[in-house]
């Protein structure tokens, strides 16, 4: 996995700067440590940070073509690159590496924007016609590997990270305040936007191209929707065993690396089904790594253990997750993620690719996607249960339903009273399309109470759940209700959050590449002609997955009930909070500096959480969200480093390619 960076002069009246592309590769060589590259001519610049995985010794960027008009930098891997290859070089293109970039280069002379349509991967691709002065910029389909753009002082600018692009030149860095109210809402920004002014996000699933400083963004891929006649219809038993088969290959081709892959292995079904099918078709020596922590109820050891044993594994790796190290690793984190989080669950994760990097791999495959593809979140039966209510408001049984999914909240005798008063908010709204997710970003709106009467009066005419209507697609409207649900998880918690701050961004921290079988969009594809019903069958999430792992992984993993994913809140930052350090960033006078939220309003909440050992999510998340917020406003707004260390640089490939030098 690597870091790119871009300089397009779009005005075509003046050479970018050589200067400003080093600096942009220079604060985030993290990304790509091993090896790094320039291009530069009188019109573009391109940079490139390399993590060497495919082709090691040949392998560096940037990349050209035979007769070197076209130039490339990419980060990612696209799987399928031996198939793409020999069909390449049927058709007479030569090859000067063995790499997937040079794949999608020759792919891009043969079908231009379209080369995206065959790659099987996760990718962030620029490519420089130098002839014709023309960029192309693509991100893959799920937005797996991400990339930013700004355009300023009629220069574009982008990078996989926007420390780069804030490091390129005199670009205004301030923050959006519009931003952070859809973080407020939705955990995360909606697709295409990100934390500060003006500096945007190439959307997953979309190209992007630039001619005669012209900029056109274009979509080329959408999850996809089938009519209830296009549905498959065989039995249950077929589709698991279809589905076992697209599992494997996908595991399969995620494995072609020139450096050893290793797996993430928490103990819940998806990461046990790919940690399994590597060890018993293609690796009998993978070496796993998995997360504990010191508050029993965050832990899962126990299973994980149960799964080392099934399997047999020869080596797993721990890394103990304590309420100490969440608080000292809070700030790197929110360096690396580049936005706010209501949650320290990235900060765990961040730990584990630390520990991976140490133990000497570089590549590690991973269960995320799962749930939201085959249905396994509790947002997804709690909007079908939630659905039955609003057509059967008097049900006796209501209290059983949801009573049944939240058991480690109610306990096992049904719901309270004040739960079914909740889940039962909103039920008249069954029609509005967002209906599954209503109820959740309602709940987390209720932290903005902690806004400045400022921010408060700017954001009094704006209502990012209507912009989020305005930008789904017309097959939105065709999906049923888990088909809608599993819809927004995708596109906005999936690829704007767990594959960002909880993925990409903590594990190249460490320079780790992490890969997603369950993503392969062969597999997606075929996910979206199973009915609805094999997917959540009655209220068993998963159903179709756990019966595809039958008699793959133990009884117990494929019968347990989902443990979700999350890391102490309040007892990391609040109770351990390595000293003055986080006090300090939520002092009254600290608050009033950046005016965002209201200091008397943090003042109560700070002590309230300080008195009780006892603190709501509302709560929970209300902290890690202000102080989230203003250590990013400090690292990017007051303290960003003014000069980025460029002699750090390792330059194996400069193609300078300017004339007026």
């Amino acid at each position: 996995m690597c870091g790119i960076a871009g300089i397009i002069n779009l005005a075509g009246n003046q050479a970018p700067l050589l200067d400003s592309i080093q600096r942009m590769i220079s604060i985030m060589q993290y990304r790509g440590p091993d090896e790094s590259g320039i291009y530069i001519d009188d019109y573009a610049a391109l940079g490139h940070n390399r993590l060497s995985i495919i082709d090691l010794a040949n392998g560096s960027q940037p990349i050209c073509n035979e007769d070197k008009t076209l130039w490339i930098i990419y980060n990612g891997e696209v799987y399928n690159y031996p198939e793409l290859h020999s069909k390449l070089i049927a058709k007479g293109h030569k090859f000067r590496t063995n790499t997937d970039t040079e794949v999608i280069l020759h792919l891009f002379e043969d079908k231009g924007a379209d080369c995206v349509n065959d790659l099987n991967g996760q990718f962030a691709i620029a490519i420089w016609d130098s002839s014709k002065r023309r960029l192309f910029l693509a991100r893959d389909r799920f937005g797996v590997r991400p990339v930013h753009y700004a355009i300023y002082n009629k220069t574009l600018f982008f990078a996989s990270e926007v420390k780069a692009i804030f490091s390129a030149s005199e670009i205004p860095r301030q923050l959006n305040i519009y931003a952070l109210d859809q973080i407020f809402t939705f955990w995360t920004t909606l697709p295409g936007q990100t934390f500060f002014k003006n500096i945007f996000e190439l959307k997953p699933g979309h190209f992007i191209t630039v001619v005669d400083g012209t900029i056109k963004e274009e979509k080329y891929w959408e999850l996809p929707v089938n009519n209830r006649d296009q549905l498959l219809t065989i039995p249950p038993s077929r589709i698991s065993e279809q589905i076992r088969d697209l599992i494997t290959e996908a595991v399969r081709i995620r494995l072609r690396a020139d450096v050893p892959v290793g797996a993430y292995l928490s103990g819940g079904l998806d990461s046990s089904g790919i940690s399994a099918i590597i060890k018993n078709q293609f690796n009998a020596d993978v070496r796993t790594f998995g997360i504990r922590f010191e508050e029993e109820r965050f832990d899962e050891g126990i299973f994980q253990n149960e799964m080392t044993s099934f399997l047999n594994i020869k080596s797993h790796s721990e890394v103990k997750a304590t309420n100490d190290s969440i608080a000292s690793n809070f700030y790197n984190v929110l360096w690396h993620g580049e936005r706010p989080i209501l949650r320290t669950a990235p900060v765990p994760l961040y730990l584990l690719s630390r520990l991976v990097r140490q133990k000497n791999i570089v590549v590690v495959l991973t269960g995320e996607g799962a749930d939201e593809i085959f249905g396994g979140y509790d947002i997804f039966k709690e909007a079908l249960i939630r659905t039955f209510l609003s057509r059967q408001p008097q049900s006796s049984i209501r209290p059983l339903l949801l009573g049944s999914l939240y058991k480690d909240i109610f306990g096992n005798g049904g719901l309270k009273q004040t739960g079914i008063s909740f889940f039962s908010q909103g039920l008249q709204q069954v029609s509005d399309p967002l209906f599954s997710h209503l109820i959740r970003w309602n709940n987390t709106k209720r932290i903005k109470a902690l806004y400045s009467e400022e921010v408060k009066d700017e954001l009094k005419n704006y209502d990012c759940i209507q912009e989020l209507k305005e930008m789904l697609p017309e097959t939105f409207y065709r999906r049923d209700m888990l088909g809608k649900a599993q819809y927004l998880e995708i596109i906005l918690f999936l690829s704007n959050y767990l594959l960002s701050s909880q993925g990409d961004r903590v594990a190249m921290a460490n320079s780790i590449e992490i890969r997603f079988p369950y993503l392969d969009h062969n597999l997606v594809d075929f996910m979206s002609k199973v009915p609805s019903v094999w997917k959540i069958l009655g209220l068993n999430e998963k159903h179709i997955l756990k019966s595809t792992f039958k008699g793959i992984l133990p009884e117990k993993i494929t019968s347990r009930t989902k443990h979700p994913y999350r890391a102490p809140v309040s007892k990391a930052l609040i109770r351990n909070n390595s000293g003055s350090f986080y006090s300090e960033r939520l002092a009254t006078d600290r608050i009033k500096y950046h005016n965002i939220f209201n200091p008397e309003a943090v003042f109560y909440l700070r002590k309230k959480m300080e008195k009780s050992n006892v603190h709501s999510e509302i709560d929970s998340m209300a902290l890690a969200g202000l102080l989230s917020t203003q250590i990013v406003a400090e690292q990017f707004i007051d303290n960003f480093p003014n000069s980025a260390d460029i002699s750090k640089i390792n330059l194996t490939v400069f193609i300078d390619r300017r004339l007026s030098t």
